[in-house]
């Protein structure tokens, strides 16, 4: 198996597969695939002005099944850099060109309803759609940043069928209407990691995220770690463990 592992991810660096119903509307999100041909999959949404092929590193540090498959989809924006400079992809446009202080976050999100927000869980929601169809299999999705928060919005409103919720540094977004789903979501198992100094997402947002979550039954794992915005080794090895006890055998 790991030899065609290597093989299948050198292939998919240089090719971008479109997964999607060829009846859909919408244009398919593009995705880079590493690994076996599945089930199970792990789907990770990258983060803001970054790309899908920037966690192609991760898939030699996550232990994930052989014969599962890793699916970086890659967003649909260009991203603008704080200096207005367009640099990587986006699930919707920040334009982020105010100067953020160091050791400053962004504004708490709790209550934003970002406009391209629910257009980028739908593209996500039919990629899904495709995956469970072939050839099926439990899937694991997550993201990181603003990733994290396209993945909050599809588990929180919709009812795509997932084995766990992968959020790494991500944050509260349209709160109340999130928090009128967590308890759809029962029983199911999350991985949160979050920086105890990140400059971009606060922290405490993020624990209050994961209050609101255990209160309503989901089996929240939470990794906080004396960091910033980012993914750090002590957070891949407690991803790992939280893997290792997940069912993703059947």
């Amino acid at each position: 198996m790991k030899p065609r592992r290597r093989l299948v991810a050198t292939l998919a660096t240089f090719a971008w597969l479109a997964i999607g119903a060829a009846c859909n509307r919408r244009p398919p999100l593009a995705a880079v695939v590493y690994g076996g041909s599945g089930p199970p999959t792990l789907v990770l949404l990258h983060g803001y002005a970054s790309s899908a092929e920037r966690w192609q590193p991760f898939t030699r540090t996550i232990r994930w099944p052989a014969n599962g498959r890793f699916v970086f989809p890659q967003g649909p924006n260009l991203a603008a850099r704080t200096d207005g400079v367009l640099d990587g992809r986006a699930w919707w446009p920040l334009y982020l060109l105010s100067y953020i202080p160091p050791g400053q976050s962004l504004a708490d999100l709790s209550g934003a309803k970002p406009e391209g927000l629910k257009a980028a869980a739908a593209l996500v929601e039919d990629l899904l759609d495709r995956l469970q169809r072939s050839p099926g299999g439990p899937i694991v999705l997550g993201g990181f940043s603003q990733g994290a928060m396209v993945a909050s919005e599809v588990a929180f409103r919709s009812d795509v069928k997932l084995r766990a919720l992968v959020l790494l540094s991500g944050t509260l977004v349209d709160e109340a209407s999130w928090e009128r789903h967590f308890d759809s979501r029962r029983g199911m198992p999350v991985f949160m990691a979050h920086g105890r100094a990140d400059p971009t997402l606060p922290f405490a947002a993020a624990e209050r995220f994961r209050s609101k979550l255990e209160a309503a039954g989901v089996r929240v794992t939470w990794v906080p770690f004396d960091g910033g915005h980012d993914i750090p080794a002590t957070v891949v090895i407690a991803l790992n463990r939280f893997i290792e006890g997940l069912p993703l055998d059947k």
